[in-house]
């Protein structure tokens, strides 16, 4: 059975569990309606992404329907 080599150091352990934080997501502003969303990810508010509409939403839809 594997044994450890010498006696780890408290500044050494602590060290190495320092990194287990949380980061906030990359978030960046849509073009087209300026809402914040998940960078090279779809607008969950108006489903634009790269350039064209990638979903059809169901606001967009109704909102064509009423006028």
């Amino acid at each position: 059975m594997a044994l450890p080599k010498g006696k780890i150091s408290k500044a050494r352990k602590h060290s190495r569990r320092a990194n287990w934080k949380l980061e906030q997501p990359a978030l960046v502003e849509c073009p087209k309606c300026h809402k914040m969303k998940l960078s090279h990810h779809v607008c969950k508010f108006c489903g634009f992404y790269d350039g064209t509409d990638v979903l059809k939403l169901e606001e967009k839809e109704n909102k064509k329907k009423d006028a």
